[in-house]
């Protein structure tokens, strides 16, 4: 998976590439990351990328002509090499970002350029001229298109096979199976009064693996009943789910697609 990360501030993101699972993608060439200031494809020595918004306002909009700049060379640069470039616009009118979202991210053969906005955003005509994809992490605002976009190669990096040391955690965490995950435990067996429930401690792997799928289903019913609204659930998962409304789990009545 390649990456462009464009953005006024370089050090809220940078850092992160050199910490953790992202260091390791890169340190195993599976994930290639290069950020770029968009102050260096400014006009003026001052390297001013921002100005005050016509009509009035508060706040500051991110100016087009530099954006604009950077992008083309990159298209150009990249065109030279054979590569095309995927251009993502964190924005809160865009798609909602999903697993099936990073999933599609980490399969896409072109390279990925992220333009992070600041401030009250970026002058419409960037988005006139480039037509960039939009995508949103969520309805809140945070400071700027940098932490939207270190969830993105963040999510999406984990699902290129080889960075995580074992396949089977992106099978298990949460949303992998359009559900919550089952609650961890580690030693010891008993913290403050609290115990470790003596499925987990049974050995019998079969009994631990229904028990895990139980609490998954638990946690989602209670939680986020939403994602199990007309899901298409196995028989298995039927029967569970069944146990979980006989013992009064609180939650959200669900209607759940029947297995063909």
């Amino acid at each position: 998976m390649r990456c462009d990360i464009l953005t006024l501030f370089p050090d809220m993101v940078a850092p992160v590439f050199g910490q953790s699972i992202l260091k390791r993608a890169q340190e195993k060439g599976l994930l290639h990351v290069q950020v770029r200031n968009l102050r260096d494809y400014t006009f003026d020595r001052h390297k001013v990328a921002d100005d005050v918004p016509y009509g009035g306002g508060a706040g500051m909009v991110m100016k087009a002509e530099p954006i604009l700049r950077a992008v083309e060379q990159i298209q150009a640069d990249y065109a030279e090499a054979g590569e095309q470039i995927r251009l993502l616009y964190p924005s809160p009118h865009g798609r909602p970002f999903t697993q099936v979202y990073a999933k599609n991210l980490a399969d896409d053969a072109r390279r990925i350029v992220i333009l992070c906005g600041h401030y009250e955003g970026v002058d419409e005509r960037v988005r006139l001229a480039l037509h960039p994809e939009e995508v949103s992490i969520g309805d809140y605002v945070v400071t700027g298109g940098e932490l939207p976009a270190l969830v993105l190669i963040d999510a999406a990096a984990r699902l290129i096979p080889g960075v995580l040391g074992d396949p089977e955690s992106i099978v298990e965490e949460s949303f992998s199976d359009a559900l919550l995950e089952y609650p961890h435990y580690t030693r010891p067996a008993e913290v403050r009064g609290m115990p470790v429930p003596e499925v987990l401690l049974s050995g019998h792997h079969e009994v631990i693996r229904l028990w895990r799928r139980k609490e998954a289903l638990r946690s989602t019913y209670e939680r986020r009943p939403d994602l199990l609204q007309d899901r298409v659930l196995s028989l298995e998962d039927q029967q569970l789910l069944e146990e979980l409304t006989r013992e009064g789990v609180p939650g959200t009545p669900v209607r759940c697609g029947e297995e063909g």
